[in-house]
């Protein structure tokens, strides 16, 4: 399985720490595993770092995502406006499961602020031992991806806001 991961400022100790467990318990081997930032605490704009992710599981050069930021939630956002990509925000063990399970998650989001380290790497764990379980999850998640297909084609121009 081919993992790429990326965080914030706000994220970026967590971020480490899921890093250095991955490596030491041999669950992906350091060549299926990209960092894409940030590299140290330097400010950045978590946009721009979901979408370096989301955009790598989109195009299927990774398997699976990892985002990090100061609660999970901008970096949930920003990876669900790329065609293709559903990425859940996780806070417990079943949403962990659930995410894989029901809404065939490929990317995981976590707040560092809000979510402690071992409880960060126990949900990850879920997560990764988790797969689709298609049955009745397959016809919504096919409705999902129906819908993200009609946004694609016809986007959403919003309001005029000038």
């Amino acid at each position: 399985m081919k993992i790429c991961l990326g965080s914030d400022e706000s994220g970026f100790e967590l971020k480490e720490i899921i890093k250095a467990y991955l490596m030491e318990q041999e669950l992906v081997p350091i060549e299926q595993l990209e960092d894409m930032g940030v590299q140290d605490l330097t400010p950045v704009d978590y946009p721009d770092i979901a979408l370096k992710v989301a955009e790598a599981i989109a195009n299927e050069s990774f398997d699976r995502g990892i985002l990090v930021c100061g609660t999970g939630i901008g970096m949930a956002i920003a990876a669900n406006k790329v065609p293709g990509v559903r990425a859940a925000q996780v806070y417990d063990p079943y949403s962990a499961e659930r995410a894989r399970k029901s809404n065939n998650a490929q990317v995981i989001t976590f707040g560092a602020l809000t979510t402690g380290k071992s409880v960060a790497i126990s949900l990850l764990r879920i997560w990764l031992e988790s797969e689709f379980q298609e049955g009745r999850s397959t016809r919504k998640v096919e409705k999902i991806n129906a819908i993200d297909k009609k946004y694609r084609k016809n986007p959403f121009e919003g309001p005029n806001l000038n």
